[in-house]
């Protein structure tokens, strides 16, 4: 597929532009409908499955899919309370869907981008990415919401009062000398926490879907290009399994640990 491109870099770029919404020229907000999309039915499926899952979930001998979400949900669980020490019941349900969302977004990486291209073409889509995740948008929308919880049960558990007052006395100390001291140092604080939660995810993802697109370029160098470049492409597929699971683990522990930094006291 790549052949049909004049240069890499047209194929590259073709791969990587956004399905956006018609917008006026000079406008700066631009919806990416493709990412929209594909983030809603990747979010029905998730949460659907495990809808039906425990409506189906029996007390006897449990089916290996059921047996499967229990083991997911004990795992879960268990890392939860190693890290989280506070008496909120939903934190546990956030990691879970945290966790299930996100895998189910970087597992789009493993679709073929040339057939899903070529499948979206003939719909009228010329332009369409499938990984919600390599799009910076998701990825700081996620950690923005994250962000949000963490601010809410900063002031939950301490209180407004508390959590202001903790902003221009820690760490330095409550003299009103060292208050924009306090203050600047808690603004980098806070920023750093979505910009690295992230940024973090959207840049392996990112990162993977290049790769991708440059094994997929062999295709256009002949029969052997294209035999060595499925082998590349396949090993680099099983290697990539380990990066789109570690991610989605990696964002859910970092959810789990900034709510639970919202419950300390400085």
């Amino acid at each position: 597929m790549a052949a049909s491109y004049e240069s890499p870099t047209e194929y590259i770029q073709h791969h990587l532009t956004f399905f956006t919404h018609p917008v006026k020229e000079g406008e700066f907000w631009k919806l990416n409908v493709d990412t929209l999309l594909t983030t809603l039915v990747l979010g029905a499926l998730a949460f659907g499955f495990m809808w039906v899952v425990t409506r189906k979930a029996s007390q006897g001998v449990p089916s290996k899919t059921q047996a499967f979400v229990e083991l997911s949900i004990d795992f879960v669980n268990d890392q939860v309370k190693s890290i989280y020490n506070g008496t909120s019941r939903i934190v546990a349900p956030i990691a879970l869907t945290t966790f299930i969302l996100v895998l189910f977004m970087n597992a789009m990486d493993f679709l073929p981008v040339d057939i899903m291209s070529s499948f979206f073409s003939a719909l009228g889509f010329h332009e369409f990415r499938m990984v919600p995740t390599a799009d910076v948008n998701t990825t700081f929308a996620l950690a923005l919401a994250v962000f949000g919880l963490m601010i809410f049960y900063s002031i939950r558990i301490k209180g407004l009062g508390g959590w202001v007052h903790e902003l221009f006395c820690a760490p330095f100390g409550s003299n009103p000398l060292l208050w924009p001291f306090n203050l600047l140092f808690n603004a980098v604080e806070y920023l750093s926490k979505p910009l690295s939660h992230s940024l973090r995810l959207f840049g392996n993802m990112y990162a993977g879907e290049i790769i991708f697109l440059l094994l997929g370029m062999w295709a256009a160098t002949g029969l052997v290009g294209t035999i060595f470049g499925a082998v590349l492409h396949l090993g680099w597929s099983i290697f990539h399994i380990l990066i789109v699971v570690l991610q989605a683990y990696i964002f859910m522990m970092l959810t789990v640990v900034y709510i639970a930094m919202a419950h300390e006291h400085h």
